[in-house]
């Protein structure tokens, strides 16, 4: 599967253009030592230069399995890192009456558990994304150039975002069906205080009273929540990298320099977690319920919390500073499965920023290609009248 990946990979839109030109035997010296007529060779030299700049081809299994690798250390190392806000965020969306907010849920938290407490689960977590990082990353450049190639050149870049967004969700398909038992385990040692500290506690004893069950029926909400996610974390990000080097960035990217062009990544990765935090939140509220409670359905979750909150009346016993009496009443809203967004919103997005710059900072060390924003192939410019 991965060898024809391979082909296909040369001829494909995302592809790097100095890659095409080996694609199309003009950089090789050893199949063309003369040239074609016309090519001056200072060109071919700078072909040939051009491929030894990396170390591996796009779309081969070194490729695929080194992006695999910055998977793991992008999501991994980000996860476990925020561990003390997730944990407070789950809290917040599970117990809304004790953790009103997050300073009160992080001072709720250090006056019970200590600074020790704001650490519990960060071994399901780093295990756990680590492995969605793999399939994650890893995944989405296999179905990108997979997609691609069904499109045809043409196609693929008019119809680039649907590809980015088909290519994502296939990949946390998979990504999740990796994560969910350890996302599970850790939402139980966040959540219920006195069940157990570690990871080689919880998993134990989750399996004796409900069996492979416990770690597994969170997926269905899983996917709910990352899978638009993903979506919108690729599909946002690949389009705002190639708005910010049209509108905001004043020079190519190809004269920018590697520490300029991660600056990028990251401000697009912050503008992408924004989005994924928003999309994906009332799943994630349904996900720590779950989690937590025995018994419980997804659909009976979401129907007991809400998904557009309520607003609770009451009325006051004094007329305050003499106001009339529709004002002697007071309001609580109660945003259901929306608690705890602003929280998920700062986690996410400072997550999600890191996530793209560690990516793009493992692709920059391994050398591996790392093809500028897709343009509009020529034979679609002749069509649209845009070239002589």
């Amino acid at each position: 599967m991965f060898s024809s990946v391979a082909h296909l990979a040369r001829a494909n839109p995302f592809n790097a253009p100095h890659l095409q030109l080996v694609h199309d035997g003009l950089s090789d010296p050893r199949s063309s030592p003369a040239g074609p007529p016309g090519l001056p060779r200072r060109s071919r030299n700078l072909a040939a230069a051009a491929v030894e700049e990396y170390s591996c081809e796009y779309g081969s299994m070194k490729f695929y399995a080194l992006c695999g690798f910055g998977g793991v250390l992008s999501c991994g190392l980000t996860h476990t890192a925020v561990v003390p806000l997730d944990l407070v965020k789950c809290r917040m969306q599970v117990d809304p009456q004790k953790y009103k907010g997050i300073f009160n849920g992080f001072s709720i938290t250090l006056k019970e558990d200590g600074f020790r407490g704001l650490a519990k689960g960060w071994a399901p977590t780093f295990i756990g994304y680590s492995l969605q990082g793999l399939c994650k990353f890893g995944f989405y450049e296999v179905f990108k150039v997979l997609y691609s190639n069904i499109l045809g050149e043409e196609n693929a870049y008019l119809w680039r975002t649907s590809l980015y967004l088909a290519a994502s969700a296939s990949a946390e398909f998979f990504a999740d069906i990796a994560l969910a038992p350890m996302e599970a385990t850790k939402v139980r040692i966040q959540t219920q205080p006195g069940y157990a500290n570690t990871l080689r506690d919880a998993a134990p004893k989750m399996y004796k009273e409900e069996g492979l069950k416990a770690f597994y029926k969170g997926v269905a909400p899983l996917w709910m929540r990352q899978i638009p996610y993903t979506m919108m974390k690729f599909a946002c990000f690949e389009r705002t990298v190639e708005a910010l080097y049209k509108f905001v960035v004043p020079k190519p990217r190809s004269e920018c320099s590697k520490p300029e062009q991660l600056v990028v990544t990251f401000v697009a990765g912050y503008i992408a977690g924004v989005f994924c935090a928003i999309v994906s939140h009332p799943a994630d509220s349904v996900v720590s319920v779950l989690n937590k409670e025995k018994g419980s359905s997804a659909s009976q979750v979401l129907k007991r919390l809400g998904f557009k909150g309520r607003i609770y009346f009451f009325p006051l016993k004094n007329n305050i500073f003499g106001y009339i009496a529709i004002f002697r009443s007071c309001f609580i809203f109660q945003p259901g499965v929306w608690k705890g967004l602003f929280a998920r919103i700062i986690m996410i997005g400072t997550l999600t920023a890191l996530q793209w710059f560690i990516y793009d900072s493992v692709k920059v060390y391994f050398r591996l290609p790392r093809p500028p924003p897709p343009e509009m192939p020529e034979s679609l410019k002749k069509k649209l009248g845009l070239t002589q």
